[in-house]
């Protein structure tokens, strides 16, 4: 479970601080440029380094720097409980006058206040830096955390590595999912444009989550017969899957056959949601950034749709945060796991509140509406 994520200089990002322990779901308002793609980004470079990209250049660039400010470092920490241990990981950049790229200024993982390695500039230790004072050099441009060899997959580097890597963070386009894959995975990409791939790897990671995707299909979609991920091409390098979605009503036996890319946007969202939902049971504790997951569903099935995620997420251990403008899921939160994310203008960084720390007269629906939640 994420318990802290903190980011600085970073976009409109500046000494943001967002504290989310002990809260299994969380939803995040605010208006059109206030800041929550910004926070989605932030974890997505967290997770793109547990996943292996180590370039910083690649990570970041300059015009991501919060108002170009080259004198401060870009810091981002965060600090997540997993299997009952607390972990925290901590990245700063900067970018030296006459630099093209900025660069490593330090870097540092913790378990249990223990240190699993520490770095400064290109100078790496490994466990706390008095038990192995001379260490070893990297290069500034690197980001050491996807290249340490870890013990076991026991190793405290190993298992949080694996939990950031396995972290979804999502902001799926439906018109690009296609079904077609040529890989399994279990790490999606966040427009999840690989939904076939995806489906493959957690049918092969737990076969039993086919049963929890169908089931909660049926529930969208009643004439739903079964799902189809079979062999369109193969050669001695890879082999390529098209999904394939059956239907069938009770009073016909004619099978209609159709192609995954057929479907509507709105049914391809409630696979991708069907496919998380397994995904939290598969391989739990894992946390999820969905930026607004009810944007394609009918306003009879966004309630549902919530429900169904913050409980699976309560239940399997995990941790779900949400954007939304939908007061279908607005009203599915309350004022406790709720945040709010403001700027007064597009010259100052974004600040966070807790909704359950300001004044809100009346329905809250009504008080965004009528602009009338601030702090």
């Amino acid at each position: 479970m994420l318990n802290r994520l903190y980011v600085h200089n970073y976009r409109c990002l500046n000494n943001f601080e967002l504290r989310l322990k002990d809260k299994p779901s969380v939803l995040l308002l605010g208006r059109n440029g206030s800041g929550k793609s910004s926070v989605r980004s932030a974890l997505e470079i967290l997770q793109h380094i547990a996943r292996g990209t180590n370039r910083v250049g690649t990570l970041i660039k300059r015009a991501d720097l919060y108002r170009d400010r080259t004198d401060e470092p870009v810091r981002v920490e965060v600090e997540a409980e997993i299997n009952a241990r607390l972990y925290r990981y901590a990245l700063a950049l900067e970018y030296p006058q006459g630099f093209r790229e900025l660069r490593v200024l330090s870097e540092s993982l913790e378990c249990d206040g223990l240190g699993i390695f520490s770095r400064d500039r290109a100078q790496v230790h490994l466990g706390p830096a008095s038990d192995n004072p001379n260490g070893f050099r990297i290069d500034w441009h690197v980001v050491a955390l996807p290249l340490i060899q870890e013990r076991s997959a026991e190793d405290p580097l190993a298992i949080f590595r694996l939990w950031l890597a396995r972290s979804l963070i999502l902001d799926p386009i439906p018109s690009r999912i296609t079904g077609e894959s040529s890989e399994e995975t279990l790490e999606p990409d966040r427009e999840v444009r690989r939904l076939g791939g995806w489906f493959a790897g957690l049918i092969a990671h737990a076969p039993a989550t086919y049963a929890d995707i169908d089931s909660y299909l049926r529930g969208i979609l009643p004439d739903l017969l079964d799902i189809k991920n079979p062999v369109v091409a193969e050669s001695a390098e890879h082999r390529s899957r098209r999904l394939t979605v059956n239907f069938r009503a009770e009073t016909h036996e004619h099978v209609l056959s159709v192609p995954f890319a057929a479907l509507s946007d709105g049914e391809k969202s409630a696979f991708v949601c069907a496919l998380v939902l397994a995904a939290s049971k598969a391989h739990n504790p894992i946390f999820c950034f969905w930026d607004e997951p009810d944007s394609h569903l009918a306003l009879d099935e966004v309630g549902h749709f919530i429900t169904e995620l913050r409980r699976a997420f309560k239940n399997n251990g995990g941790q779900l945060v949400v954007t939304s403008h939908s007061e279908e899921t607005i009203r599915r939160f309350s004022h406790e796991n709720t945040f709010l994310l403001h700027r007064k203008s597009h010259l100052e960084p974004t600040q966070v509140s807790a909704l359950s720390d300001l004044d809100i007269a009346g329905d809250l629906v009504g008080a965004l509406i009528r602009g009338d939640v601030a702090p």
